[in-house]
């Protein structure tokens, strides 16, 4: 039912476009004010998560480790999967955030033959790892849109993306890439029974959402042809706060933007968060060196407490006469 609610809303909303934009004639709804609303909710959602999570206490080191902790000197320990400094801390973080290090070390577990079996999920980490990268370097290669002049090493990275040509045009790997991805990570949600029942409508959604602006994507840089000037004169007047909505860009334009606008408002909101949730989880974030420094919890406020001694010099007295010992006469 996940999958039917989440292929509707994504429809539907497709349609909307189609509706506002060839029928109602709503160029500059779809192209000024909900890019801008959808920018404004990401940014206010995202700040309000990033505050959230930052006034979340911590009173306790919980780092995730799978390694040797330090702890004697004959002892090796692991730097990276149990660091107990700094750099190792920022080293883990380096590999968990760049290359995805704890999914490159997951299995999933099957029975098979009444024994449980173990595997290794390298197709599930290197799926996550192509469209993480391909969307970076997308979104990276769109600045080109956004600003005049273009810095070079935007040029550069299109340049090195569309290695290949065909037909004398240039064809981004990364944008066949991301389709690929997410078209095998949709699928592995679907066909695998155990991750189908653990599956909602939010796990589709921003899946056929992203698949959706690839699609389009393609669809405009190699099929379907759109003013490519009047693209650059709309992005450029919502970056200077100065919109104009050319005529003749295209509803497949149009169908790509309110999708990423989608995508943008939906993110604060969704997991997709983690891009910037993973920064401050203190599961990763924190150095395992309980056995060295004493971790004091910092919400700790003064409690004022009552000692025996106290206890004893108030009910002395009452303690003596019903037979109790006291430590004072």
């Amino acid at each position: 039912m996940g999958i039917k609610y989440s292929l509707l809303i994504v429809v539907a909303l497709i349609a909307g476009v189609c509706l506002g934009v060839e029928v109602l004639g709503l160029n500059f709804l779809f192209g000024v004010v909900i890019p801008y609303l959808a920018f404004a909710l990401f940014l206010c959602g995202l700040i309000y998560r990033v505050i959230k999570w930052g006034k979340t206490p911590v009173p306790f080191r919980i780092p995730t480790t799978c390694g040797q902790q330090k702890s004697l000197d004959w002892i090796k320990s692991n730097q990276i999967d149990n660091p107990h400094t700094t750099a190792g801390v920022v080293g883990r973080m380096f590999l968990e955030i760049l290359f995805f290090r704890s999914l490159f070390r997951n299995t999933s577990a099957q029975l098979i033959g009444g024994k449980v079996s173990y595997q290794w999920e390298k197709w599930l980490w290197l799926a996550g790892l192509v469209f993480h990268w391909s969307f970076l370097i997308i979104v990276i290669r769109h600045l080109r849109f956004f600003l005049d002049p273009v810095p070079g090493f935007v040029n550069l990275l299109a340049s090195l993306d569309g290695l290949f040509q065909v037909s004398l045009q240039a064809v981004y790997i990364t944008g066949f890439a991301i389709l690929a991805a997410v078209t095998y990570l949709f699928i592995r949600r679907v066909l695998i029974p155990q991750v189908r029942y653990v599956s909602l409508p939010a796990d589709y959604f921003p899946l056929l959402i992203i698949f959706g602006i690839a699609l389009t994507g393609v669809l405009m840089r190699y099929f379907i042809r759109v003013d490519v000037a009047g693209v650059k004169e709309l992005t450029i007047g919502l970056v200077t706060f100065n919109p104009t909505v050319p005529e003749n860009i295209g509803i497949l334009f149009f169908i790509h933007l309110f999708l990423v606008s989608v995508l943008f408002a939906y993110f604060p909101f969704s997991k997709l968060v983690h891009m910037g949730g993973i920064f401050l989880s203190p599961t990763r974030n924190m150095a395992n060196n309980n056995r060295m420094v004493r971790h004091v919890n910092p919400w700790n406020y003064p409690v004022k407490v009552h000692t025996y001694e106290e206890y004893e010099d108030d009910f002395r007295d009452k303690m003596k006469s019903v037979g109790l010992p006291v430590d004072k006469e």
